[in-house]
């Protein structure tokens, strides 16, 4: 069904008074019909136009409606159906719907009532034909190029990807730090019928508290100290498109209300403001936290995770789909290639079998980071053990710091508590090359308490 031409409804009924009315009716309600007195004409005239809709008598004096129904399907998958009868039993309608009927309507016809069924069913048909156009989309412009990878985790999470896409559902995405949230978000955003319009992310884990309500919902003029001008916030400028709220599970939990709000009603007020904005807004959001357990412990409203979780997709953290590992390592050479001297052709082979086994606690940032940084200090055209982090060689870790030995006799509860804090941000940071923003969200800490710490540890 295309903007460029009126919707077309085939009407086929043996009663010819009853087809002329009917027809009359839909005509004048800006349709085309085309109008046919038997199965056999409605074939040869659904062969010569584009037709949306059959609207179908069940008796037409030989092939019936519904057999009428399944001979068009075979050839128009996207057509619906409605099936006329003032005769029709249980077992008609059953088999009106095995065949794909969208309804069974009884004679004599209520007018207002078929009329507001063809409506709903044609609503279908165009929901169909954004889905073929979308998919259309992903086959031509690969909007999953940034996910790499064909492991069966990885498939699945394209699957669904692929399947909400088009709807207006909240999503929900879970998966460890690193994993490729964002990627996945803006890929679900670019085969939704929104693709064209505004994709704004927000990190709720980087906004301090006392900023991050006027970020999410702007201000107004004189709303606070320095507040000059009004400014928007991320869901006024994301406007008719998407909203991707990453560790939404770090919302403070006062703001936690005015957010179910605005997904309820799509209406919000700035900080400081008194008129209601409207905004028509999809909310993807993403944590690596918890948020079971954040609900059980009262810091995560239970209502609010069922508004943003009507669809969840978990991402698989890299230690569970190694074989995508090479996949990976080609992409981010590719990427990083500029930044060596050297046209970096090869990995060595006993380079790329660790990188399979390793857990990457870090996930698939920890493995760009790695490349990237082996990239840099390559003094060939192939990469080897020397260019990669000496841990990489070490003894593979069960966990990502190790288990806390409580047997320990020499060291209390806060020294192995400050023994595990010191592993994890020295490695955090070693992973990210010193970049402590990185660390932070590597840890789910804000980056002032990664600092706090360093400083603490001396690190």
């Amino acid at each position: 069904m295309t903007e460029d031409r009126a919707t077309a409804i085939l009407l086929v009924e043996d009663d010819e008074p009853q087809r002329k009315m009917l027809a009359g009716f839909f005509k004048k309600r800006g349709y085309t019909v085309v109008a046919a007195a038997s199965a056999a004409e409605a074939e040869r005239e659904a062969g010569a136009h584009e037709i949306d809709l059959l609207l179908t008598d069940l008796r037409l004096g030989g092939t019936d409606g519904i057999e009428l129904l399944a001979t068009l399907k075979a050839d128009h998958p996207d057509i619906q159906a409605l099936v006329m009868s003032a005769f029709g039993t249980v077992a008609d309608v059953v088999r009106a719907m095995k065949a794909g009927a969208y309804d069974f309507v009884a004679k004599p016809v209520d007018l207002d009532r078929l009329e507001a069924l063809v409506e709903k069913a044609l609503e279908r048909v165009q929901l169909a034909q954004e889905n073929r156009g979308l998919r259309q989309i992903v086959e031509s412009s690969g909007v999953f190029a940034e996910l790499i990878g064909e492991s069966e985790g990885m498939r699945k999470v394209k699957q669904l990807a692929l399947k909400v896409g088009p709807s207006r559902a909240s999503l929900l995405i879970l998966g460890e730090s690193g994993t490729g949230k964002e990627i996945l978000a803006r890929s679900i955003h670019r085969v939704s019928p929104r693709h064209d319009r505004p994709f704004v992310a927000v990190n709720c884990a980087a906004l301090p508290e006392t900023l991050i309500e006027s970020e999410l919902f702007g201000y107004e003029q004189g709303a606070f100290t320095g507040a000059l001008a009004g400014k928007k916030g991320r869901f006024e400028l994301a406007d008719t498109g998407t909203l991707f709220l990453d560790e939404v599970g770090d919302i403070p939990a006062l703001l936690q209300v005015k957010l179910l709000n605005v997904l309820q009603s799509g209406t919000f007020e700035r900080v400081g403001g008194t008129v209601t904005q409207k905004v028509d807004v999809r909310v993807i959001a993403a944590t690596h936290r918890n948020l079971d357990e954040r609900i059980a412990q009262g810091t995560f409203r239970a209502d609010l995770y069922y508004r943003l979780n009507v669809v969840a997709i978990d991402l698989p953290p890299l230690r569970e789909r190694a074989q995508d590992v090479a996949m990976l390592v080609d992409h981010f050479l590719a990427k990083h290639a500029d930044l060596s001297t050297n046209a970096i052709e090869a990995i060595d082979d006993n380079v790329m079998q660790r990188l399979m086994q390793w857990p990457f606690p870090g996930n698939v940032r920890e493995l760009e980071n790695w490349i990237e940084r082996a990239v840099v200090l390559a003094e060939s055209t192939r990469l080897t053990a020397e260019d990669f982090p000496p841990q990489l060689f070490g003894q593979i870790p069960e966990t990502v710091a190790g288990p806390v030995d409580p047997d320990q006799d020499d060291e209390g509860l806060e020294a192995q508590v400050a023994r595990l804090e010191t592993a994890l941000i020295r490695q955090a940071l070693d992973r990210n090359l010193g970049n402590k923003s990185a660390a932070a969200r590597d840890l789910g800490l804000t980056e002032r308490a990664v600092r706090y710490k360093i400083k603490k540890y001396d690190l």
